[in-house]
């Protein structure tokens, strides 16, 4: 007989339910679907979950031609969209990618080998980046990292650090763990929209596994623009987490984001201001807290540009500046959050 803690040495082969939210993904589902058509997992063992969000393009017409399942919910939201995969699923373990993604033949096999453990109550693993260029790099090079790039192995009870919590593209539950606390919230439609139910799971007394074995590739964000409305929506996310009043570490993390980068350009502000109406000494305390940073940035990339290759110096320049546009736009997407309702 298996014991409590682990299941290991027994024929584990749960039932697993992949669970995939799209919404106009004609470009990119493809690629997903023929990496999930080449698992290493008996095929009777999993089910796989296109929910469609009420796309306009091709994006059902080619997931029919696969064998999954295909179900509409139109009502706007990713969580709305991960909830009726959950509630249209059979799977003991529960396992989320994005349509933008590709997964290797090997990665349902790991996310089973971590359930045996029976305390683990939701995984995460390592999002990289799918395709070669400058923003690209960015997004996993970055001091603050667009999506979860893990360095080692844990197994947590809590979320612990920023940045220590799984990516919703590469992220399993167990059934039961999402059960016994309720699913995912469906007010929360952008950013951090997974995150408070992981913190509920670890309070609940389940522990969380961030493994970096575990990886998908990403598709990131092509453009400025994009990465940077990426940034926006995280902010507007945390900011409505904070409005509804939704309690724990998120929370926190948002407010001390917000209040810290209020404070930054109250001083930049008033330190201007004493500039101009009083002495030119207060410039020395003014580009201290505005150059300063950018230049404790650039000396950290300029250090990390030593393994990359210097070839990749200009990419070290940029860095900052990339950084610095967009924490102003996810204190941005925060102040949204705060103020407005629905899809305003």
């Amino acid at each position: 007989m298996c014991g409590e803690v682990s299941v290991a040495g027994c024929d584990y082969e749960p039932l697993v339910s992949v669970i995939i939210p799209a919404f106009n993904s004609e470009a990119t589902i493809k690629g997903l679907l023929d990496s999930l058509m080449a698992l290493d997992y008996r095929r009777d063992r999993l089910e796989i979950i296109l929910v469609d969000g009420g796309s306009t393009d091709r994006t059902r017409e080619i997931a029919q031609e696969y064998p999954i399942k295909v179900i509409v919910e139109e009502r706007r939201g990713i969580n709305v969209a991960r909830n009726f995969g959950v509630r249209n699923s059979n799977g003991e373990i529960l396992a989320f990618t994005d349509s933008d993604c590709i997964v290797p033949v090997d990665w349902i096999r790991k996310i089973v080998e971590a359930f045996k453990d029976s305390r683990v109550g939701c995984l995460g693993g390592s999002v990289i980046r799918y395709e070669d260029n400058f923003l690209s790099r960015y997004a996993d090079e970055s001091i603050m990292p667009v999506l979860r790039r893990f360095r080692r192995r844990e197994l947590l009870g809590d979320v612990g650090l920023m940045f220590r919590y799984p990516a919703g593209c590469n992220m399993a539950f167990r059934r039961e763990a999402l059960e016994r606390v309720g699913y995912f919230d469906e007010r929360i439609r952008y950013g951090f929209d997974e995150d408070e139910l992981i913190e509920r799971i670890c309070r609940s007394g389940y522990l969380m596994l961030l493994d970096p074995e575990i990886v998908v590739w990403h598709r990131h964000r092509g453009s400025l623009r994009g990465l940077l409305k990426q940034a926006f929506n995280y902010g507007r996310g945390g900011g409505l987490i904070v409005r509804i009043g939704i309690r724990g570490k998120f929370s926190k993390w948002i407010l001390m984001s917000l209040i810290s980068f209020l404070f930054w350009i109250m001083l930049c502000v008033s330190l201007a201001a004493s500039a101009i109406f009083f002495s030119r000494l207060f410039l020395i305390p003014l580009l201290s807290v505005t150059v300063a940073p950018l230049m404790v940035l650039l000396g950290f990339y300029m250090f990390k540009a030593s393994s990359w290759g210097w070839r990749r110096w200009t990419e070290a320049l940029a860095y900052p500046i990339l950084d610095l546009l967009r924490i102003l736009c996810f204190n941005m997407g925060i102040i949204r959050g705060l103020l407005t309702t629905g899809d305003s």
